[in-house]
């Protein structure tokens, strides 16, 4: 285990990224998170926002939530049958709310900034209203540390070094 940045959690070294657990039933996403467990991993990235994986992930988790460390990503959505990135909260809002729901849990220890990797994107999600509801979900408790999920090193950079990516 090692603590993740400066949240102060221990997470296992492997963590479960599920995105491709949305091609399984419950069954087996259901033992795919018992083994998961068996083998000390506590850590799990949900970022897809296709409803039934959602779902399925959390019957499998509600025995044992408490044990692990979730992130949710807030700005993938599910829209017309698709994911869809946004940062319009008339949209981001409920796809989170649904995904606590979803998970059966009315928080998630990591609140990830979904997909970000433009600079000027990076800048205007810190400054603008997309930032504010991530700082309101942390002050409440819904989400425990405020996190970022980025494919691009400049961006990267800019969220180690904000003082708020946790």
């Amino acid at each position: 285990y090692r603590e993740l940045g400066r949240t102060g959690l221990q997470v296992s070294e492997i963590g479960l990224g599920a995105e491709w657990l949305e091609r399984h039933n419950q069954e087996e996403v259901t033992a795919v998170i018992r083994r998961c467990e068996e083998q000390g991993i506590n850590i799990l990235d949900c970022w897809m926002a296709e409803p039934e994986v959602r779902s399925n992930l959390g019957a499998a988790l509600a025995s044992t939530r408490e044990r692990w460390i979730i992130q949710g990503h807030i700005g993938s959505t599910w829209q017309n049958g698709q994911y869809v990135r946004t940062r319009d909260l008339d949209q981001a809002r409920p796809a989170f709310e649904d995904l606590l729901a979803r998970l059966g849990t009315d928080h998630v220890e990591l609140g990830m900034i979904h997909y970000v990797d433009d600079v000027d994107e990076f800048d205007a999600i810190m400054a603008g209203e997309f930032g504010a509801y991530v700082r309101a979900l942390r002050d409440t408790g819904t989400i425990g540390h405020v996190g970022l999920s980025t494919h691009s090193p400049e961006v990267a950079k800019r969220a180690a070094l904000c003082g708020e990516i946790e």
